[in-house]
């Protein structure tokens, strides 16, 4: 089954954004605190609402970042949408306790080379593991690919989350997941073929960043100095 042209299929594309950058997070993990972020960068924002196809039907996770990025992009020039539905269960991971603990700290008292907050079944003290994530975010992708089956999904949501639809596309295997970057803003592209005898999924662009395009542009988003990536 490789692609629309093959008959009986029906292709789902799904197109995952990142949220804005939260900038009054103090140093400190948030996972599912529901803090404001930057939609400042006018030139990131157009940018992406290029890239995105129009007629499609958008969703959110409940927490403000993700309703203000989707907000940013509609007043970039993409038109907006009649409307948009927030889904719990597409939210960041919650990660309980160590939420409100420096990032930094944190990140450097885990094993070498870990690429998220802890193992995929380990869950955070009073809060989720990355499978629960996994596992809620993958009923609702199911259903929606159900409800919205032929057409273009925009979902706005969080680096976990987009991860986690990565794990699903990739057959449930959330360590290879977990190796990906989702950076703010950016644009993850995973198509989803049915048939009546099965479902595959393909995965054609990950961590699109359409404004680096411009070169001065990204010259002047560089870092200028060792920073600790954000997970959440």
């Amino acid at each position: 089954m490789a692609g629309a042209d093959k008959p009986n299929v029906i292709t789902t594309r799904w197109w995952w954004v990142r949220h804005a950058p939260v900038r009054n997070d103090g140093g400190n993990i948030y996972g599912q605190s529901d803090l404001a972020c930057d939609t400042s960068d006018t030139y990131v924002f157009n940018a992406v609402a290029k890239v995105l196809p129009r007629n499609a039907v958008w969703y959110s996770s409940n927490l403000m970042r993700t309703h203000q990025t989707a907000e940013a992009i509609w007043a970039a020039g993409f038109p907006r949408p009649a409307s948009m539905t927030r889904e719990a269960d597409l939210a960041e991971q919650n990660l309980g306790r160590w939420q409100g603990m420096n990032r930094a700290q944190f990140i450097a008292s885990r094993p070498v080379g870990s690429s998220w907050f802890a193992d995929i079944n380990e869950p955070a003290p009073g809060g989720e593991s990355f499978m629960d994530l996994y596992n809620r975010a993958r009923r609702t992708i199911d259903r929606i690919n159900a409800e919205a089956a032929g057409r273009d999904v925009i979902a706005v949501a969080h680096g976990g989350t987009i991860k986690a639809a990565l794990g699903l596309a990739l057959d449930g295997q959330l360590e290879k997941a977990l190796s990906f970057d989702i950076d703010n803003c950016s644009i993850t592209r995973l198509d989803h073929f049915a048939n009546p005898e099965r479902t595959v999924w393909r995965l054609p662009m990950v961590n699109q960043q359409p404004w680096i395009a411009d070169d001065a542009h990204a010259e002047m988003h560089q870092p200028a100095g060792p920073e600790v990536k954000k997970l959440a």
